[in-house]
């Protein structure tokens, strides 16, 4: 099998060359042989790799989590549970995340109904509730 060139994979995965890099000095993707003038050497294992970190990136694990995922993959002892842990922990984030974007969303529209939109900028409904300390949590929820 012919090695790639850094070019040559970006092209393959959609990736650009700086992610590529970025993602060897985070330990994500092996250091790649080198020919002697420097340039890197890659296989064709490397273009799957970067597929399964697009695919865990598309599903919202960060690139920490990515590199537990591979822990847990090139570790022998480890399960299905283990995997299914972590998938269910990212789950859990994600709907916290959502449970925080609705009582942003309920804070926002609270927030644009208030305001008129014209007159003076002075006593802008939404410029006063961002300058002042809410008098009760109750009042950012949906």
């Amino acid at each position: 099998m012919k090695p790639l060139t850094i070019g040559q994979v970006a092209k393959r995965t959609g990736i650009g060359i700086e992610t590529i890099r970025f993602y060897e000095r985070q330990g994500l993707l092996q250091q790649p042989e080198r020919k002697a003038s420097g340039y890197r050497q890659y296989t064709e294992n490397v273009l799957a790799r970067l597929r399964f970190i697009r695919r865990a990136k598309e599903l919202g694990f960060s690139l920490r989590e990515i590199g537990e995922l591979f822990a847990i993959q090139d570790d022998s002892d480890t399960t299905r549970a283990d995997v299914k842990e972590l998938t269910a922990r990212k789950l859990a984030d994600i709907e916290a995340r959502i449970l925080d974007l609705h009582r942003m969303r309920g804070a926002l529209t609270k927030l644009l109904a208030a305001c008129p939109g014209h007159g003076p900028l002075q006593g802008c409904p939404i410029l006063d509730a961002l300058n002042h300390e809410p008098t009760s949590s109750k009042e950012d929820e949906p």
